[in-house]
């Protein structure tokens, strides 16, 4: 089902509650901001941490006195009948309450998979901020939320959630998507007069023999200024996991394919991307067509950048429709026959409240397309591994994050990524091997692995898994 249009968006006189799990930096920016949304409302938060959950609602304008720690539902209604913001240890008190929403932002897979799924068993529409869990349980989840008649959703305000709606919006009045994909936070400054290229965390100089890297990519040039730069600048940082699971969700959501398994992620200028992130036939690097990539920023010193927001490279498919969207600013290919449309920008928390309130008012979630389970993140051994070991998570140097096509997590098939996080190894594992699901100690009563096997049978049971990632 398609969003409303933006002039009906959110219009309603109907108080919207919504109940936060995990009051970290996105958490809290949706705290805060509701607090000067009229039609939204959050009167509990969960959190282990209760003085992150209290910090949270001071920072937002609430008075010390009117928050209150509860340890039961019963409770905590009481609080909220009289008018109280509720502060709890245990999430599944929010179950019991009369909200609408439930927002998970903990962070954590299992944690976030089994609030989800309380959360869609009580009724309540989930708002699904933590990607680790969605990345790997997010089609079964969804499923279940329709068979239940609420709303399972990603979040504006996040990239991957931002990126299905603009894919689903410019499929919606005609335009081919050929690459959509997100911008790095990272960006990559370049000074001429000091001959240097920066990110926040370093620079490097670049010599006079390199200088030719950096100018505008010529026709047909691609390739060789990508190779270069990627080389070049790799010490001041590459795609990370967190890029590669919000691309992985994107992909489910809209059916975009990843080119290669860990995404090319060049450094572009704006001005590159619609000539670069195409078909190798029209000059660009991709192999395939309807694509999903990343880029990092390139830029000069006074040049904005795209504050880690996300794009779409579309083709308009006749010649009026292209003459108008190359008359109106977007930036295009030379020979006119693609643009790049940006959403320079995304808010986290700040801007999530759409996403509550159309999953309240209008029974809607980020995106239209279909939510299947098309590709997986997995784990390759970034260095040996031993048996006991236990698999880092996001940003862990053990195992490198790749993108692959998504089969059931059985013996002999590649493990999605953050089910093999947090458990110990049975074998070792040699460096640049694709960590399988044998090789892993399953944990017990793990909700995570439960959705997972539970998707795979509806929707994987009969495709055959593999552990072969090709680059």
């Amino acid at each position: 089902m398609d969003q409303p249009p933006a002039s009906e968006q959110c219009v309603s006189d109907r108080l919207v509650l919504a109940g936060v799990i995990g009051s970290g930096a996105f958490g809290a920016g949706i705290i805060a901001q509701a607090s000067h949304i009229p039609l939204l409302e959050i009167p509990a938060v969960a959190d282990k941490d209760m003085e992150a959950a209290r910090r949270a609602y001071r920072r937002a304008g609430v008075a010390e006195d009117e928050i209150v720690a509860c340890d039961s539902a019963g409770r905590a209604l009481r609080a909220m009948e009289s008018g109280k913001r509720v502060v709890t240890e245990d999430p599944m008190v929010l179950m019991e309450l009369p909200i609408d929403v439930v927002v998970e932002s903990t962070g954590m897979p299992e944690a976030a998979a089994r609030h989800a799924y309380q959360a869609i068993r009580h009724g309540k529409h989930v708002a699904m901020v933590t990607k680790e869990a969605d990345v790997v349980a997010g089609p079964i989840l969804k499923h279940l939320a329709d068979r239940a008649g609420v709303i399972y959703t990603a979040v504006d305000g996040d990239q991957h959630g931002l990126l299905m709606g603009l894919v689903a919006w410019a499929r919606s009045i005609g335009l081919e998507v050929l690459c959509g994909g997100k911008a790095r936070n990272q960006e990559f400054c370049y000074d001429p007069a000091s001959q240097t290229v920066s990110s926040s965390r370093e620079s490097l100089t670049i010599e006079d023999a390199d200088l030719w890297m950096l100018e505008p990519i010529p026709d047909d040039e691609a390739g060789r200024y990508v190779e270069a730069r990627c080389r070049k600048l790799a010490p001041l940082g590459r795609i990370s996991s967190a890029d590669l699971t919000e691309l992985v969700i994107a992909a489910n959501g809209t059916g975009l394919a990843p080119d290669v398994p860990s995404a090319h992620c060049p450094p572009l200028y704006t001005s590159e991307i619609a000539k670069v992130l195409s078909h190798e036939d029209d000059g660009g690097i991709l192999r395939a067509r309807s694509a999903i990539d990343a880029v990092t920023c390139l830029r000069m010193p006074n040049e904005p950048g795209l504050g880690g927001g996300v794009f779409i490279v579309l083709d308009a498919g006749n010649r009026v429709s292209r003459d108008i969207l190359k008359r109106c600013g977007p930036v295009r290919r030379d020979d006119g026959s693609a643009v790049l449309l940006t959403r320079p920008y995304h808010l986290l928390g700040v801007e999530t409240a759409t996403t509550i309130l159309n999953a309240a008012l209008h029974q809607v979630a980020s995106w239209a397309a279909e939510y299947l389970p098309r590709y997986d993140l997995v784990g390759r051994a970034a260095r040996d591994l031993r048996a006991g070991e236990v698999i880092g998570g996001h940003g862990s140097e053990d195992i490198e994050a790749l993108m692959a096509p998504a089969g059931p997590a059985c013996d002999g098939a590649a493990l999605p990524y953050h089910m093999a996080g947090g458990n110990p190894l049975v074998v070792d594992v040699p460096k640049a091997t694709i960590i399988t699901r044998e090789m892993v100690a399953a944990p017990t009563d793990s909700v995570l692995w439960s959705l997972r096997a539970q998707q795979d049978e509806r929707f994987l049971s009969e495709r055959t898994g593999t552990s072969a990632v090709a680059e």
